[in-house]
């Protein structure tokens, strides 16, 4: 039994079931994105790469089924516990886990444990590069996720910028020391 395909079959039910064509499609992308760069984060940073990825998966599960409000990351935690609970084959600590990062995914100020570090981290890195105006809401958390892999963020600078809306000019492979 694959846990994570049982995760993917669920989230693809809420998807498909999206009467916004443009929300299923960035549902698609957005969430199968996410659930990639944890399954990338996780094997840096010694995590349970099944876990991650499943977290990815279920980050945004509100959003996509209902719609986008601020407090989507708390409302998720609910969301993500009926599918997990429904599908009977994780642990109570493991759904604790798994909902306690979701439920932090959204506040990128604040440290948390491990694992909502790593799904804000996914999700910043998936926002960052998605879109070709690559607009970098979170710039110091992408500049510390991207030093990790040796690479350097290159800033430019907007005209009337703040850290919700910078533009990034390039990411180069940082040089031999």
């Amino acid at each position: 039994m694959n846990r994570l395909e049982l995760i993917r079959a669920e989230v693809d039910e809420i998807l498909l079931s999206q009467p916004n064509v443009k929300e299923r499609r960035d549902g698609y992308v957005h969430l199968y994105g996410v659930a990639q760069n944890c399954t990338l984060l996780a094997l840096k940073r010694g995590l349970d790469v099944e876990l991650c990825a499943i977290i990815g998966m279920l980050h945004d599960i509100f959003t996509y089924k209902y719609q986008y409000v601020k407090n989507h990351a708390v409302l998720g935690m609910d969301e993500a516990e009926q599918i997990l609970v429904k599908l009977d084959v994780f642990s109570k600590k493991e759904i604790k886990l798994l909902i306690t990062a979701i439920g932090n995914h959204s506040d990128k100020k604040n440290k948390h444990d491990k694992y909502s570090e790593m799904i804000k981290d996914a999700d910043v890195l998936h926002n960052s590069f998605y879109s070709n105006t690559l607009e970098i809401k979170h710039h110091k958390r992408l500049k510390k996720i991207l030093s990790k892999f040796e690479l350097e963020l290159k800033i430019k600078a907007v005209k009337n910028s703040n850290d919700s809306n910078i533009k990034l000019d390039k990411v180069a492979k940082r040089p031999n020391k």
